[in-house]
């Protein structure tokens, strides 16, 4: 889901589309592009985040190639309030996200190898393709329902426990 997602994403939409002949000179007709094919449900693994208020678990869905972090949650209309999205960059770096083709307004929550909370940009912009920055390098992303970073009072220093970071 970084900044080269659209060329990911249309790579993944063409082979659906030349899959069902549907692919005419080189266009994907705007009718075709809405209701592109969601990817086959994910299986989830815990996430822990601890602030203030306590710990909150969370079950989320980890995206660990270009091309899963591509497609993130486009084209969903619905998550459940206690899972995520998280997102492997696999290396401390500058992250660009964005929302183009995203239904669901997120909080977007960007961490450290070490699992601490560097960065969060709440209740992102549906649909829009303005980028948003991790400010500090990211490891990772995790992506939750817009107002949860509000509702468990998380800030920059929090913690988030799961596999990916302790490694």
């Amino acid at each position: 889901m970084r900044f080269s997602r659209s060329l990911a994403f249309f790579f993944y939409v063409a082979q659906a589309l030349v899959g069902a002949s549907v692919l005419v000179s080189g266009a994907i007709p705007p009718a075709r592009a809405q209701s592109a094919p969601q990817a086959p449900a994910a299986t989830t693994e815990p996430l822990q985040i601890t602030t203030a208020s306590g710990a909150h678990s969370f079950a989320v869905e980890v995206m660990r190639t270009d091309e899963e972090r591509a497609r993130g949650l486009m084209f969903r209309r619905f998550m459940p309030a206690d899972r995520g999205m998280l997102f492997d960059f696999k290396t401390e770096q500058p992250v660009l996200m964005w929302m183009k083709n995203t239904y669901i307004p997120l909080d977007m929550i960007f961490i450290a190898r070490n699992g601490t909370v560097t960065h969060v940009a709440a209740n992102t912009e549906p649909m829009s393709e303005r980028t948003i920055s991790s400010g500090p390098p990211a490891y990772a992303v995790l992506e939750v329902n817009a107002g949860v970073a509000a509702k468990i009072g998380l800030k920059p220093g929090d913690q988030v426990k799961h596999p990916l970071f302790g490694r």
